[in-house]
């Protein structure tokens, strides 16, 4: 029995985490049966989502468990990919993973109305005298994190700027084929599209957001793997959401 284990549906999403979503796109794309169960990153193995539990085995991130599934279930995401192919879609997972995603990061954890109504309400549940300081101290380690990875030390603008080169070279790649790699979903698809369904959601309100909707094949993709991946979720496809039409 596998139980995988993230941050659950919110903020109009069906998975919070980006990363838990890819490991759930992987799960479903095998067509592997799974429980999920909510819980917080301290009680992984590495202390971050998502892990897993497969029949007793822990595995941690999302990378070591998608090795996990293609050695024991004999998946492979990358099917008909060439070497190269393969190389470009490491290549691709890098920047949307150590880049890209930090974005995301920023937007939901440092603009203080996106905190606020966003991560800072899973602290909801703790006695009010805990609150305040929990919010407090875990954005600061945040903030942190991004300064250790470099995105924090740069202006809003600069953030921007990083980001929106990221988006239109994913634009560049996907051109007109249905996903990145080709006519069918590979394992890169996977974190490209919660990253991507992350940034576009109207739930936060950012430039990055903006910018990230004018790339209409990128908008259309994330419709595509919704559609595809999460069909029982309820969702509005991103070009017929009226605040993005008024934008």
């Amino acid at each position: 029995m596998i139980t995988l284990y993230g941050a659950g549906a919110n903020f109009g999403l069906p998975e919070v985490s980006p990363y838990v979503t890819k490991t759930e796109v992987h799960l479903r794309m095998a067509g592997l049966a799974y429980a999920k169960q909510a819980a917080p990153p301290q009680m992984s193995p590495k202390g971050q989502l998502p892990w897993m539990d497969d029949d007793g085995e822990l595995i941690a991130d999302s990378h070591f468990i998608r090795l996990h599934l293609e050695r024991k279930y004999g998946v492979d995401f990358d099917e008909g990919l060439s070497v190269a192919e393969r190389a470009q879609a490491w290549a691709i997972e890098r920047m949307v993973e150590n880049h890209l995603g930090w974005t995301l990061v920023n937007v939901r954890w440092l603009i203080p109305e996106n905190y606020a109504k966003g991560p800072a309400q899973f602290f909801s549940a703790l006695p009010p005298a805990m609150q305040d300081d929990m919010r407090r101290d875990i954005q600061g380690r945040i903030g942190e994190s991004l300064r250790a990875v470099g995105i924090g030390r740069h202006t809003d603008d600069e953030i921007l700027g990083l980001g929106v080169r990221s988006l239109a070279a994913l634009s560049a790649l996907l051109g007109d084929k249905p996903f990145l790699m080709g006519a069918r979903p590979t394992g890169v698809d996977a974190v490209a599209f919660g990253v991507l369904a992350g940034l576009m959601i109207p739930f936060f309100e950012a430039p990055i957001r903006e910018r990230a909707m004018s790339f209409d094949n990128l908008a259309g993709y994330v419709d595509r793997m919704m559609a595809g991946v999460y069909p029982e979720f309820a969702w509005t496809p991103l070009n017929q959401r009226s605040e993005f039409m008024a934008a």
